[in-house]
């Protein structure tokens, strides 16, 4: 069963989207743990999976499915067959998709389950409801999330790192606070890797009524660029900037409550000169890699020397970490902010490091340039509609800024210097990502250096 299983994981895993190495062959797969969770027919077991290529090792998390029959609602999930210890030939597929063996995972939370080295968990003073049905939302890259009913969101972290998730960490530390921008949190699972306890799902409200950031934004962008081109964007149907201040100020919010939940401390000047020539560093191999990024590469420099110069320590805590449109939602009362896991791909550590706000504030204001001009880029008309995508940038940048700075967010004074310094530099990355995966938006991260 053993070798058979490799040869189709070894198959299967490279289709997926979650897998971190496409175009890479895998020169070694393993499997570190295999935990039966239901047995019968239909069975479900819980896999651990170890992949080599060249030098690096990434650890998958898969529930595995075992049918002797598959129906064909299943057949687009098949993984393969393979003769099963002594229940004679399966079929093997990917389980997160059958509702039947995912209910398992509802009722291990709300009973406290332990099976081999999976754990278990329910939020304190919390009941789950064991009778919701899940679906498999379609939209995430790199995990798995399970719809339950109206209720409950289940990730599933595909990439395993040894560790307690931050997202799990900071969830349950907001809630407990009496956050009221994060989806509350029910229960997780979580198993050790490398002596470690380590998250491999946390599950929580499910915003079944509310809009995403991102969403809300591109229709406000349309709204305007389908408006006369004499009308204010503030007259335009859809005008975003309301909700933009009420970002900020929620933004905002959330940071002033992770500073009271977690440590928090500061970094020195000479701390900020090392920044400063990493960031040098980066935008350089960026150079390097995009010739086109050259022609703007001392704007960029000049805002990594003023940062250099910088005479006083800065204040640093927790942080989102990845924070864009795409990470918030509108409910009917408030935004509430998503996945906190940071970046997927860093390191657990790095994701856990104290960090200044303004990096989310960076990323938030990133992401309103994507929003206005995300919908330029195949746009018949997008050299006429330059001038109305700065439009709306401006005001809704300019909005999210008020509003941070009416929640308590700090940006004055020589914070300017570092918030336009860490702008600029993940605008570095998305030159080189945009490169990389899709060229024809390389015109978006590259405005930035020349906007304002």
């Amino acid at each position: 069963m053993t070798t058979a299983l490799h040869g189709l994981l070894a198959g299967w895993l490279t289709e997926q989207r979650w897998f971190a190495g496409k175009g890479h062959t895998i020169d070694d797969l393993s499997i570190d743990s295999l935990t039966e969770i239901r047995s019968g027919d239909p069975g479900l077991v819980h896999l651990i999976v170890s992949v080599r290529q060249a030098d690096r090792r990434t650890r998958y998390q898969l529930l595995a499915g075992l049918r002797t029959e598959l129906p064909d609602r299943l057949r687009h999930v098949l993984i393969g067959n393979c003769h099963w210890a002594d229940d004679g030939e399966r079929y093997v597929y990917d389980a997160a998709h059958d509702a039947s063996l995912t209910a398992a995972l509802l009722e291990g939370m709300a009973a406290g389950l332990r099976v081999g080295d999976l754990a278990f968990h329910h939020v304190p003073d919390t009941e789950i409801d064991t009778s919701q049905r899940s679906l498999v939302l379609t939209a995430e890259q790199s995990n798995t999330s399970l719809v339950y009913g109206d209720k409950y969101i289940l990730k599933l972290f595909r990439q395993l790192t040894a560790g307690v998730n931050p997202e799990l960490e900071i969830v349950t530390g907001l809630a407990t606070a009496g956050s009221a921008h994060v989806a509350r949190p029910y229960g997780w699972i979580e198993t050790r890797l490398d002596g470690e306890p380590t998250t491999l799902a946390i599950m929580q409200e499910f915003l079944s009524n509310a809009g995403d950031g991102w969403t809300m934004a591109l229709t406000s962008v349309r709204d305007l660029y389908a408006s006369p081109e004499d009308m204010p964007a503030e007259e335009a149907g859809g005008d975003f900037a309301a909700e933009a201040f009420r970002l900020g100020t929620a933004t905002a919010e959330v940071h002033r409550q992770l500073a009271e939940a977690f440590p928090t401390g500061t970094i020195e000047p000479s701390d900020i000169k090392q920044m400063s020539e990493l960031l040098r560093r980066r935008l350089d191999r960026a150079v390097a890699e995009v010739p086109a990024l050259g022609e703007h590469a001392d704007v960029a420099g000049h805002a990594f020397d003023r940062l250099a110069e910088l005479g006083h320590s800065v204040p640093v805590q927790r942080v989102h970490g990845d924070y864009h449109l795409g990470q918030v939602m509108r409910t009917l009362v408030d935004w509430v902010v998503l996945d906190f896991e940071g970046e997927p791909g860093q390191p657990l550590a790095e994701r856990r490091a104290l960090d200044s706000p303004l990096r989310d504030v960076a990323g938030m204001l990133r992401s309103f340039d994507y929003a206005a001009r995300h919908l330029l880029a195949d746009h018949p008309e997008a050299e006429s509609l330059e001038g109305r995508a700065l439009e709306w940038s401006a005001r809704n940048r300019a909005a999210f800024l008020a509003g941070y700075s009416e929640g308590g967010g700090r940006v004055r004074g020589d914070d300017a210097v570092l918030l336009r310094a860490l702008e600029l530099s993940k605008a570095v990355y998305e030159v080189v990502y945009e490169s990389r995966n899709r060229p024809t938006w390389l015109p978006i991260p590259l405005a930035a250096f020349t906007s304002r």
